[in-house]
């Protein structure tokens, strides 16, 4: 497991595990010992499990503050306040609280901006006939959507590009880049959000930036401190952009490898109907999703998960990618079906930390799936298959690099 082989495609070893050793212990590239949780029900209880704690100090031994667990620098920047790192019910007063100001309805009056920047994205490369579909399009429509929904200023948003693309390397940039960009992001967010507080109106206005509704929120006269307010603004961006990256990506490849699919969909939008698209999305959230497995979580005593006994402090890794390919629980799992209906898939987890920003990543997934198919009907791979590498890590998967071709467009 986790070799480069494993990466490409590391389904046939999640179904091995799943029926050989579902829950299974095993030393990660880091050196750090956890357990893979890899059937669905499995993976489903221990999502929901509270006696799992998000909280890395219940870790048994030190490894988060190496950066062997969580984020690369996220403790020397001051940013573990924020929903992956802590537990009900500061967890719960932290989510009530950002809730209010990250909606549905905010989501939805977002939606013109990410089909304008979506359009501006392609105009880039539309006339050329190739692209590289992560670099050029994948990756800086969530971080230019995310800034502007947060209110970075257009200025800036460049700045955070950088940042951001040095974050999602893992490992393939200088030593110690990563936790040096988290360093820089907090430090631009902290000014940030104390500007946003020093001139916030005493009324909300229309299309106010989520920032400012984060230092709005309150519950009961509490509100969000600064460092709790810049360490949501952060995860918010880390959590939100390389998720919606990887789905672009992992989505686009999965429908130019499956034609039939792919057609389907195509002629779905052709006649101006959304179904299709919406399942569509979802089902490439399950066959292929952008988040492999679920974030940390430390045992704070005994319990029992499929059979197997986890010890106080142990470290355990719920397999998302496993889980949504379980014959046990979705008909031939390993078939792409963009109609699939019964599809209760965990890719944006489940439980009190299911993904906040999923509404923001489904926007975004579909309205560039859509476009990419209606603009560029002929869009087509580059380089065969085998050729493509996929991206060290392991939360995240996602490519590194998608070539393609189309026929050039005015």
């Amino acid at each position: 497991m986790f070799s480069w082989e494993f990466a490409a495609d590391p389904y046939p070893a999640y179904a091995w595990l799943r029926e050989h050793a579902p829950v299974h212990r095993t030393r990660l590239p880091s050196g750090v010992e956890a357990w893979l949780v890899t059937r669905y029900a499995d993976a489903r209880q221990a999502l929901a499990d509270q006696r799992l704690s998000k909280n890395p100090a219940h870790h048994d031994e030190p490894a988060h503050a190496k950066g062997k667990t969580g984020i690369p620098g996220e403790r020397k920047a001051d940013l573990m306040t924020h929903l992956l790192n802590i537990d009900p019910p500061d967890h719960t007063r932290l989510r009530r609280l950002v809730s209010k100001a990250f909606t549905p309805r905010r989501v939805a009056e977002f939606a013109p901006r990410v089909q304008e920047l979506t359009d501006q994205l392609i105009d880039r490369f539309a006339e050329r006939g190739s692209a590289d579909l992560i670099h050029e399009f994948a990756f800086p429509l969530p971080i230019y959507a995310i800034c502007d929904l947060l209110g970075v200023p257009r200025e800036d948003q460049d700045d955070f590009r950088d940042w951001a693309g040095m974050m999602i390397r893992h490992g393939g940039g200088p030593r110690g880049g990563v936790a040096r960009s988290v360093k820089k992001m907090r430090g631009y967010l902290a000014e940030l959000i104390h500007k946003k507080r020093e001139a916030l109106p005493p009324a909300p206005t229309p299309g106010e930036d989520l920032i400012s509704g984060l230092i709005r929120a309150s519950d009961h006269g509490e509100h969000l401190t600064e460092n709790e307010a810049a360490a949501m603004a952060f995860i918010l961006l880390f959590a939100g952009f390389e998720t919606t990256v990887n789905l672009i990506g992992n989505g686009t490849y999965a429908l130019l490898t499956h034609p039939g699919q792919r057609r389907r969909l195509a002629e779905s939008l052709a006649r101006r109907e959304t179904d299709l698209l919406a399942t569509g999305v979802e089902e490439l959230l399950r066959y292929d999703g952008p988040v492999e497995l679920a974030t940390w979580r430390f045992a704070t005593e005994p319990l029992t998960i499929g059979g197997q006994d986890i010890a106080p402090g142990d470290p355990v890794l719920v397999v998302l990618a496993a889980a949504d390919r379980d014959p046990e629980r979705f008909a031939d799992p390993d078939v792409l079906d963009l109609g699939r209906r019964d599809n209760q898939h965990l890719g944006y987890g489940h439980g009190i930390h299911y993904c906040l920003g999923a509404p923001l990543a489904r926007l975004e997934g579909q309205t560039a799936l859509a476009t990419l198919l209606t603009r560029l009907p002929d869009l087509r791979l580059a380089v065969d298959p085998a050729e493509l590498r996929w991206r060290g890590g392991l939360i995240m998967r996602g490519l590194r690099t998608l070539p393609v071709e189309f026929t050039p467009t005015a």
